[in-house]
């Protein structure tokens, strides 16, 4: 049995689709596989923007300056989409947890799996290990999975881009 269905892919998931927004609601179901969900979600007719609603909530909480008010916004998050835990053997995944009702609409699964892996994200590896990238001007989010808990650019590009600042600063 897997432990932790909704560990640090859900919060890659959200912030993929923070930094790079799909254009349709097919764009989205795209990238829930590409980041390892096998659900099939029935089609709803507003899940496109209902989901951009669910990426701006969690946007919220990456930007959310103090540990308690991130806990506030994410405990918000769960109330709207949790309900007591239940075990699953769904699309060959074998048995695992899920943390939210039997609703399965795109926006519903996905605010229940990004709120919860956001939440277990922050309370395993710390509450500061999401945010923004430090690179001027880029806002993309960053979500901290390294070891030693210091990732503060996005990308190697952007990394690179604040060295060379740094660099030229100094000369």
């Amino acid at each position: 049995m897997h432990l932790n269905p909704y560990g640090e892919y859900a919060v890659l998931l959200a912030a993929s689709l923070a930094n790079d927004w799909p254009t349709t609601r097919a764009g989205i179901e795209e990238r829930t596989r590409e980041m390892g969900m096998t659900m099939v979600f029935p089609p709803g007719a507003d899940d496109h923007a209902a989901v951009r609603g669910v990426i701006d909530d969690w946007l919220e909480i990456v930007d959310a300056s103090a540990p308690e008010q991130r806990a506030l916004l994410l405990n918000a998050q769960m109330a709207q989409a949790a309900a007591y835990p239940r075990l699953t053997d769904h699309d060959g995944e074998g048995w695992h947890l899920h943390y939210r009702d039997e609703n399965d609409s795109l926006p519903f699964v996905l605010r229940a799996v990004i709120s919860v892996g956001t939440s277990l994200h922050l309370a395993t590896r710390g509450m500061s290990r999401l945010g923004r990238c430090a690179a001027e001007p880029c806002t993309n989010v960053v979500v901290d999975v390294t070891r030693n808990g210091r990732q503060r650019f996005c990308s190697v590009r952007c990394a690179n881009r604040a060295a060379v600042r740094r660099h030229r600063a100094r000369a």
